[in-house]
This record gives structure tokens, C-alpha cells and sequence, in this order.
């Protein structure tokens, strides 16, 4: 046996050192320098994944030679169509055959239920779904608990060793492997603890090395740290080829999965899920969740017409503006930039006239999203005015419009996506920038009327008067 030794890693960015440093020179990061016990591999450990290359005589490997690129061939592989179309929208399409998925949660969040879900609705497949966190009562318990638990071909595994896991999968044989979690796998070849950098770094790169040559996708759940990022190394997000983050408040009903990574389609999709006793239930029109259901209207509440992804949403802006109590007007909001807030509340006393230095500006945007979209600046200064007056806002009329520093309401892309899902939602009526609204009038719209306005004030006259 080789002979062990000690490695500083970095926990950021993976770097490693012979000695301990402050400051990591490949990131710049300080004090993340850790002692990890690493061990040089001599040979291939039994069980562990061989390359499917290597030559049964020895440790020798085909070379691999250079091509031209025009001289490549390249063939569009079918996607593994899932059942659950949120997942299949967030991954460009589908399982890509030899992907590497990563999916990160807060604790509770949902994770292992979605991959347990999504392995028992894979009834033409065979699955495996391996567990380092929960025995197999659990992970039946669980299964029962779901709408469809049962599934012949979804082979359950509690283990946490590498070898022992690929030992299984050269039985089983399975299309998709789910992982429960990476920061509980350990591979004997390190000679660390399990979660580790370069643990989690070992089995990762064991998993991506199957996962190419079998063309097999993995999906992995991994541990958020306290800040939300993905615990253990930065590397990890750049070995895998997917990184989707679950979101939202596990005691709120509704889940979000967002794409950061993606390297076989777009990374501003996303996926929206109910929490039910049976397990997660797809949401296929989100606008009628993010707009609360009220019999009257309420000051301070404005609809805004966002995308997400290629997926347009109607989501609800609430803004209450209060006298400040203390010396300094505080402002504060929830799913919205801050510092757009302030500038939009500038806007508002230079543009409009309004005094807004003596009040306190609270902003929510309902459904518990974040957003970014520029879209929203017409509808979050419609709530503050109307918050501000104490006028409501129509209940069927919605804006979709950038307001500009000048005052000025900007175009804004895809407005007939936008249009098309207000009108089909029963909204009446839609403030739009005149820039969008040049081609508006050869459409054919008889139950929505398209206002296009140029400026700020325009609107605030159209909606109080």
C-alpha cells in the first residue's frame, strides 16, 4: 500500500497546497485551507469504475488523437422524457443519456422526495436509486406515501462506499442512477472522512467517469451550506453538466426549481411545484397561484406581467407606504432588487411630484418568487401610488413596462407572450410602452385594450385620475 500523506485543500475552490496558507491564491478566499488526509492510488480498488478502454494486461490506456472539427459527426441523441414536465422543462427538454445532475436544497426542502418521485414514474426504465441518509423502511414509507409507489424496476440501495456501489450497478444494470447524497458518499481510494473536499471530489469524478462512458445520467442530490451555496468544493459545480437549486419555504406549500447550470439547454428556466401529502404535483399555470384570490380591491396591489425562462407569469406587487415613525425612512422589500426600489422611488419624486421622503416603503412580491425582471418597474410604482392615495388598482388591468430614469416607459421583449397570457388569464386592459405598441393595433384583440403610454405620469393619470 502507498504510503498516506497530508494535503491542505481549499473548501472554496478545491485548490490544494503542500503546507497551510491564509490566503487561497486561486480564488482569493481566506482561512478555507483544510488538512485532509489523501493516500496515492496504486491500482484501480476492486469494485471501483474502470475505464471501459483500459487493457485487461495492464494499467495501459488508448491515447486519445486530435480531429479536425469539420471532420466530427455528430448525432442529435433522443432525450429520457420524464414524466414531470416542470423537471423537463428546467433540464432543456429531458435527461440527456451520460448527464450529470446536481440538485441542491435547503433541509426539508423536498430533494429526495422529487428523486424518488421522478425514479418511480420511470416505469419503462430501470432505476437505482442509492440512499447514504435513510434506511429501507424509510425510503418505503416514503414511496407509499406518494400518489404511484409502486415500480418493479426501481431497485433501492443503502450504502455509502463507491466500490460497493458500483458493484451493484454491474448487476442491476440501471438506465438512471440517483445519488442520496454525494456529502455522504466516500471513496476508499482518500482516506478522509465522508463529505470532505476531496471526498466529494473522488466520488464525483468516479460517478462523471461512469456516467460518460455508459452513457447513463446520475443525478445527484447535494447539502446547501448555510449561506445557500452547494456544500464542498467549487469544483464540484464544474465537474457535473446540470446544477438545479430548490427553493421556497418549507412551510409554504409551493416549490421552485431553477436552473443555474445547464449545459444542454437555457439557464433561466424553472419549475414550479405544490407540496402534498402524496408528493410534489406539477403546476401548470402559475399565474392563477401567484394572483391571490380577493373578492375586493386593495390598495397598494398591482399585477405585473414578468417571464421566467420562455414562461410568461401574472404575478401580484404589494407595496405599503407608511409615515416613517423614525428619523430615517426605511425601505425594505421582499423578491425585488432593492436598490431598483430606491431608484424607482427617485423616479417617482422627481418625475411624478410625489414626497416620498417621509414615508416607509414596504414591497412584497407575492408567491414568494425573486425577481429581475425590468418589466415590473411600471407595476411596482402603480402599487407604491396606489399605496400611497389609498386608490386601488382595477382588478383586471396589468403593466408590463421599464420605467427609465427620465421617466420614460422603455419596451419590453416578448410582449406577445405577455399579452397572450393576460388574456387568457381575463384581464381587461394592459399598460404598455408606446415603443411596444407601435404593431399592437394589427392584432386582433377584442376582449384586452392595449394602452400604450410613453411616459410615467401617463400612467399614473390613466389609473387614478
Amino acid at each position: 500500500m502507498a504510503k498516506a500523506r497530508t494535503v491542505f485543500f481549499c473548501q472554496n475552490c478545491g485548490a490544494q497546497s503542500a503546507k497551510w496558507i491564509g490566503r487561497c491564491p486561486s480564488c482569493g478566499e481566506w482561512n478555507t485551507y483544510v488538512e485532509e488526509v489523501v493516500q496515492k492510488e496504486t491500482a484501480p480498488a476492486a469494485g471501483s469504475w474502470k475505464p471501459a478502454s483500459t487493457v485487461p494486461g495492464g494499467n495501459l490506456q488508448k491515447a486519445a488523437k486530435s480531429r479536425p472539427l469539420a471532420d466530427i459527426q455528430h448525432e442529435e441523441e433522443p432525450r429520457i422524457l420524464t414524466p414531470d414536465g416542470e423537471l423537463n422543462r428546467v433540464l432543456g427538454g429531458g435527461l440527456v443519456p451520460g448527464s450529470l445532475v446536481l440538485i441542491g436544497g435547503e433541509p426539508g426542502i423536498g430533494k429526495s422526495t422529487l428523486m424518488l418521485q421522478i425514479a418511480l414514474a420511470l416505469k419503462k426504465l430501470k432505476v437505482l436509486y442509492v440512499s447514504g441518509e435513510e434506511s429501507e423502511a424509510q425510503i418505503k414509507m416514503r414511496a407509499e406515501r406518494l400518489a404511484d409507489g409502486q415500480h418493479p424496476g426501481c431497485y433501492i440501495l443503502t450504502e455509502t462506499s463507491t466500490q460497493n456501489i458500483f458493484r451493484q450497478i454491474d448487476q442491476v444494470q440501471p438506465n438512471v442512477v440517483v445519488i442520496d447524497s454525494i456529502q455522504t458518499m466516500h471513496s476508499t481510494l482518500v482516506e478522509s472522512g465522508a463529505g470532505s473536499v476531496s471526498q466529494v471530489r473522488e466520488c464525483t469524478a468516479e460517478l462523471l467517469k461512469y456516467a460518460k462512458e455508459t452513457s447513463t445520467p446520475v443525478l445527484l442530490i447535494g447539502h446547501i451550506t448555510k449561506d445557500g451555496s452547494i456544500a464542498g468544493p467549487k469544483i464540484l459545480e464544474h465537474m457535473v453538466d446540470t446544477v438545479l437549486q430548490f427553493e421556497g419555504d418549507r412551510h409554504l406549500s409551493y416549490r421552485i426549481l431553477r436552473t443555474i447550470k445547464n449545459r444542454f439547454g437555457s439557464t433561466s428556466e424553472l419549475g414550479i411545484y405544490e407540496m402534498q401529502g402524496t408528493g410534489l404535483r406539477q403546476v401548470s399555470n402559475p399565474s392563477e397561484i401567484l394572483l391571490s384570490q380577493r373578492a375586493e380591491s386593495l390598495s397598494g396591489m398591482a399585477i405585473g406581467a414578468t417571464l421566467e425562462g420562455n414562461r410568461p407569469l401574472l404575478v401580484e406587487v404589494q407595496a405599503l407606504v407608511t409615515p416613517a415613525t423614525y428619523g430615517t425612512p426605511q425601505r425594505s422589500s421582499t423578491g425585488f432588487d432593492s436598490k431598483r426600489l430606491q431608484m424607482l422611488l427617485a423616479v417617482l419624486e422627481k418625475r411624478a411630484g410625489l414626497r416620498l421622503g417621509q414615508h416607509d416603503v414596504f414591497l412584497n412580491i407575492a408567491g414568494g418568487l425573486r425577481l429581475d425582471d425590468p418589466a415590473l418597474d411600471a407595476a411596482v410604482c402603480a402599487a407604491v401610488v396606489s399605496s400611497l392615495n389609498d386608490l386601488p388598482i382595477p382588478g383586471d388591468v396589468c403593466l408590463a413596462a421599464e420605467v427609465g430614469l427620465s421617466g420614460e416607459m422603455r419596451a419590453v421583449p416578448r410582449l406577445d407572450q405577455r399579452l397572450a397570457e393576460a388574456e387568457k388569464l381575463g384581464f381587461k386592459e394592459m399598460y404598455v410602452s408606446q415603443f411596444n405598441g407601435r404593431n399592437l393595433g394589427e392584432q386582433d384583440r377584442t376582449s384586452m385594450r392595449v394602452q400604450a403610454v410613453g411616459r410615467l405620469d401617463e400612467v399614473l393619470n390613466g389609473l387614478f385620475g
